[in-house]
């Protein structure tokens, strides 16, 4: 992969983690680039990521969440709606978030499941709705500023005792464009300390399988 970084020098330290700052105006920019980008793919997105086995993320999630079923889980990003189908098909209350409008309509039809057309720097979510939160190769979508209160929703709209599952690109601690897409790519340390200061208590975490994209 060929990254075109954005050349903005500007930089900020939270919690350990050094991070770009970006202006209003950057972070719409950011927000409707990349949404365009899932837009004008969404038909070339749901072809190529449709037969994605990600049953053991899924499988992840569930196993640390404790109480009666059905659960309540939050697909953040659910793209076309394959894995609120997954949880649809176990037995579960699924609800999606998609920003890109396109894919949100795929996702309703795909799956049948309720889905909230909104973009990850403007959640409005309900408190403690949730009892877990299936975020599968999304959260890196997230500038390294805005992460910490976007964690801080997520945190706020799960239950007592809910559970976040997190996937995303492994990366140097680096962000800025890949084609029409932003992306934030962090190592495993400055992931915890994220979470951590988002009140979240790291329960488990793994690496994909060789062969597969690199995630944590």
């Amino acid at each position: 992969m060929v990254l075109a970084w954005n050349p903005i020098t500007r930089r900020h330290t939270y919690s350990n983690v050094i991070y770009i700052i970006l202006t209003a105006d950057e972070l719409a920019r950011i927000v409707e680039r990349t949404i365009q980008h899932y837009n004008l793919h969404a038909d070339a997105f749901w072809q190529g990521t449709r037969d994605h086995d990600v049953s053991q993320n899924i499988s992840a999630l569930l196993q640390r969440i404790h109480g009666l079923t059905p659960f309540t889980i939050l697909d953040l990003g659910c793209g076309p709606g394959r894995d609120l189908i997954a949880f649809a098909g176990l037995g579960h209350v699924a609800v999606g978030v998609e920003g890109a409008a396109n894919l949100a309509a795929m996702a309703r039809t795909n799956s049948g499941c309720e889905v909230w057309q909104q973009d990850l720097l403007a959640l409005d979510l309900p408190p403690a709705r949730f009892d877990g939160i299936f975020a599968n190769a999304v959260l890196f979508h997230v500038p390294g500023q805005e992460l910490p209160r976007v964690l801080r929703q997520l945190n706020a709209t799960l239950k007592p005792g809910g559970v976040l599952f997190t996937s995303n690109p492994r990366g140097r601690n680096e962000e800025g464009w890949s084609g029409e897409r932003y992306g934030a790519y962090h190592d495993l340390e400055a992931w915890r300390r994220y979470l951590v200061a988002a009140s979240f208590l790291e329960l488990d975490h793994y690496y994909r399988p060789t062969g597969l994209p690199g995630r944590t």
